[in-house]
């Protein structure tokens, strides 16, 4: 890489952003000051364009920060230059030599190299530890051989203990009495198997339980990610987090379990169980939440660009979310964490068609007495640029 790249990569960013505004009106023209949905229209663009994605904390790490100090990978750089209308990174380049500036005529295929190699070395699976440590302990040898094959006659020792009168005839050490030398150990040693002995009693006398969380009225799992408090006397509570699907395993050799159970999408449940006979295994029932349940489905629903789906889409979101409701976005970077929506700005973002909203997941929704949402925090999951 040389300086000439990093300010190659500058040029590739604004032809980058003239291309899309070619067809788009983002918030900002310029596309550092891009964020949430205008990233994420650029996204579906670049995906249809170009056949490629970027992630998000790419497009924060590169295009948020002018001038960049580092470039991005080869093949991010090629889908880039694909989408602003070049064949590759290289060609951008050749048509935007700098004065002076010389291109090597294998500096192409030295890309195509290196990218190929990156790919190599992260897919190369580790050599085992057997086949490393006879082979490291094989050169240790020839090490040792060499040493010895290099050492001189002169500088061999004279193992004779006296060379001359004047030497000093050096008696060895007194040996020291056994026990108090390694008292200290055998105290550590007799301590070490104690406790794991006592440890090694309540794993005997703990048992582990298994709870699945399913869908009331559908009969399958729950569809959201499921908050778990485990309540303990004079403790604090202890939270697991659970993902759609997922179940949860406890180990315990208490009598009694309480669970405060919790989901953006289901009503709250709490959960009490004598465990001297419970079932080492059970399903637990959410009841789910309609109206926040409606919310999510018509913010996560496929309309296909269909006019009448999209104005019901609309209909249905203007009527469940209220008018005053805090929205928020969240995001898996250090420039830019949350990003706050209004209703309409919402509405907007979940009816207007692109593969993103498929990996829309919702953290929390809250509603009044009334029915109304009248908060809501979500975010769409990063991909990465190596999916197609």
């Amino acid at each position: 890489m040389t300086d000439l790249d990093l300010l190659h990569f500058e040029q590739l960013k604004k032809d980058v952003q003239a291309q899309y505004l070619k067809e788009y009106t983002p918030s900002y023209d310029d596309i550092s000051k891009w964020k949430g949905i205008d990233i994420i229209y650029f996204q579906e663009d670049l995906r249809k364009k170009a056949k490629g994605n970027i992630s998000e904390k790419s497009f924060y790490t590169y295009f948020k920060n002018s001038p960049v100090t580092k470039l991005p990978r080869i093949d991010m750089l090629n889908l880039l230059s694909i989408y602003a209308g070049y064949d590759s990174w290289y060609e951008f380049k050749k048509q935007h030599l700098f004065a002076g500036e010389l291109l090597l005529e294998n500096e192409e295929t030295d890309e195509q190299e290196i990218n190929e190699l990156e790919k190599t070395v992260s897919a190369a699976p580790e050599l085992p530890k057997n086949e490393i440590q006879p082979q490291k302990a094989a050169n240790q040898q020839q090490e040792n051989t060499d040493l010895q094959k290099s050492t001189p006659e002169n500088q061999i020792v004279n193992q004779n203990p006296i060379s001359s009168q004047n030497s000093e005839i050096i008696q060895p050490a007194p040996k020291k009495n056994f026990f108090r030398k390694h008292v200290w150990a055998i105290v550590t040693s007799v301590l070490i198997t104690i406790t794991g002995l006592l440890g090694f009693k309540d794993e005997i006398f703990s048992k582990t339980y298994k709870y699945c969380f399913v869908d009331k009225d559908r009969g399958t799992s729950a569809i959201n990610t499921v908050n778990i408090m485990v309540m303990k006397d004079n403790e604090s509570p202890i939270l697991y987090k659970l993902k759609p699907n997922e179940c949860f395993y406890y180990s315990t050799k208490d009598k009694n379990l309480k669970m405060v159970i919790s989901s953006p999408l289901y009503e709250p449940l709490t959960v009490t169980r004598s465990l001297e006979n419970a079932p080492e295994e059970e399903r637990i029932e959410l009841k789910p939440d309609d109206y926040k349940m409606a919310a999510y489905y018509f913010s996560v629903k496929d309309a296909k660009g269909n006019p009448e789906l999209l104005k019901q889409k609309r209909n249905q979101l203007e009527n469940l979310i209220s008018s005053t409701a805090v929205i928020y976005q969240i995001y898996d970077n250090n420039i830019y964490g949350i990003e706050r929506l209004d209703k309409q700005k919402y509405i907007t973002l979940v009816t207007t068609p692109t593969t993103s909203l498929k990996n829309l997941n919702l953290i929390e929704m809250i509603k009044d007495k009334k029915g109304k949402i009248i908060s809501i925090k979500f975010k769409i999951a990063t991909t990465d640029e190596k999916n197609k």
